[in-house]
């Protein structure tokens, strides 16, 4: 396995409301023959980590279940996929994420990935510069990045995957916001809950939970005349759902954004979805509802669900990485 570091110093993270540092490790997986094949250039596929996580973590693997990298080993060794860059950027915040969107409470992440990283890896790597060369793909939230940013820039990507992405929130998120909501009653708003979250070592489910909607915040309804810079979608007092905030995070919903993004959606060259079928936040009935709203546009999508849940779920990384690849022109090994 060739895994390299690489550093990425923003400036687009210059100055973000978190205080998260600017200087950024990225991981990339070098495919089997770049060291032998100087003149050959590669596709390069983009992944993204979810929510709490890290690109360099992906490739973190266990006893039970290998790592990013080990997949790739495994799947370039068989045949199964031809050689690619992979590279697995770092979008952390200290909310956990930002759903790689561009945000003043949290930081310009899109910017970041897509005006600083995609150029320094093409830069410094024999890559396919182009748009019909590079490919982006991730699970949770990182399919959520994925499928947004994809829409949002299809003169930068070809193909997209995403596994169990977020969307039709009303099924996905809305039951976390009660959770939210007595969580921060019971810490007393924002300014209680940030502190003690931080200092807890050990993240409780409804914590975490917490954090995450707060990222959401941050991500979909910025304000900077609310706590922390976000508008909250209910009230903290009674939980009761404020619609004019609800209405600023279902315009991230991808399922409410395909309409206006068919055009994009149309241009790539694969888009392919799946879930589990006992997904605990409900995604595989959001990705049925964004495949159908996909169909009727007129947009092709390879769907795919299987019987599992929400974690632990990466051995589906092994049906979309191939296909990716193939999408975008990589070749076999030499």
């Amino acid at each position: 396995m060739s895994v390299v570091i690489e550093t990425v110093e923003s400036h687009a993270l210059g100055g973000n409301p978190l205080g998260d540092p600017t200087s950024r490790q990225i991981a990339i997986w070098l495919p089997p023959s770049y060291a032998q094949a100087p003149a050959r250039r590669y596709p390069v596929i983009y992944w993204l980590a979810g929510y709490g996580g890290t690109g360099p973590m992906l490739f973190s693997g266990s006893p039970w279940q290998p790592g990013l990298g080990a997949r790739l080993d495994r799947l370039v060794a068989s045949g199964r996929m031809g050689e690619a860059i992979v590279v697995a950027p770092d979008c952390f915040s200290r909310w956990g994420g930002a759903q790689y969107l561009d945000s003043p409470a949290v930081g310009l992440y899109e910017t970041h990935l897509l005006r600083e990283v995609l150029p320094a890896v093409d830069a410094r790597l024999r890559t396919v510069a182009a748009r019909d060369g590079r490919a982006i793909g991730g699970k949770s939230s990182g399919g959520f990045g994925a499928l947004v940013l994809a829409m949002r820039n299809p003169e930068l990507f070809a193909a997209v995957a995403s596994h169990a992405g977020d969307m039709y929130f009303e099924l996905s998120v809305l039951p976390d916001l009660a959770i939210a909501a007595r969580t921060l009653r019971r810490r007393g708003g924002l300014d209680g809950f940030v502190p003690h979250f931080e200092a807890q070592e050990r993240k409780s489910g409804d914590d975490f939970t917490t954090m995450m909607v707060l990222a959401l915040a941050g991500a979909y309804s910025p304000d900077p005349d609310r706590p922390h810079g976000v508008a909250l979608p209910f009230d903290v007092e009674t939980g009761e759902i404020d619609w004019a905030v609800w209405r600023r995070w279902k315009a991230w919903d991808p399922v409410e954004m395909a309409a206006e993004r068919a055009e994009a959606l149309r241009a790539m060259k694969l888009i392919f979805v799946d879930a589990g079928t006992r997904d605990e936040h409900n995604l595989d009935l959001g990705a049925r509802i964004f495949v159908r709203r996909l169909r009727a546009l007129g947009v092709a999508c390879e769907h795919e669900e299987f019987d599992d849940g929400h974690r632990g779920t990466a051995y589906r990384y092994e049906i979309s990485l191939p296909k990716l690849a193939a999408a975008i022109g990589a070749g076999p090994a030499r």
